[in-house]
């Protein structure tokens, strides 16, 4: 048997088949599909991430809130323990500013019965007739983050009412 060795005949060029040329086309639509869902996906990705650190920092402030609110009701008995009671009006010495970013406001009313009652009537808040409730005290307790202060991306204000025994 005979073996032909074509490899150095030329021969003229044929023409390419439109299968290939199709082949070429569809694999370019495919690569550019593949790269709008990939940035899609990274865009939706990173507008998430932003959303939950603002989230984040929002649950923070809003939990830092909460924790002052907590710690102006003792500060506010502690004082009245200290200066006796009503002494401090209804707006009085106890708003303050925390750490530049809160401001925490305290108002105040007092609970007596009619023959031991020694605030005024401003002071006071209802007059009681039980032994039990006499010598109590209402609070009201705002911690609020200022518009002007851009720490948060929402107000934040967290509103605490308490009724402590003097």
């Amino acid at each position: 048997m005979q073996r032909k060795n074509n490899l150095l005949i030329s021969r003229a060029p044929q023409k390419r088949s439109t299968r290939g040329r199709s082949r070429n086309g569809m694999a370019m639509i495919m690569a550019i599909a593949v790269i709008v869902i990939i940035a899609t996906i990274m865009a939706l990705s990173l507008t998430m991430t932003s959303q939950t650190t603002k989230r984040t920092n929002d649950l923070y402030l809003y939990e830092q809130a909460i924790l002052i609110s907590k710690s102006a009701t003792e500060y506010a008995l502690l004082r009245i323990a200290d200066d006796g009671p009503c002494t401090h009006s209804t707006t009085n010495l106890l708003d303050y500013t925390q750490d530049g970013i809160y401001n925490v406001q305290t108002r105040i009313k007092y609970i007596y019965d009619n023959a031991t009652n020694p605030c005024s009537a401003a002071q006071t808040y209802t007059t009681v007739t039980t032994p039990e409730q006499n010598g109590s005290i209402l609070m009201d307790i705002t911690v609020t983050v200022p518009d002007n202060i851009n720490v948060s991306s929402e107000p934040i204000r967290y509103f605490r009412r308490t009724i402590q025994k003097l």
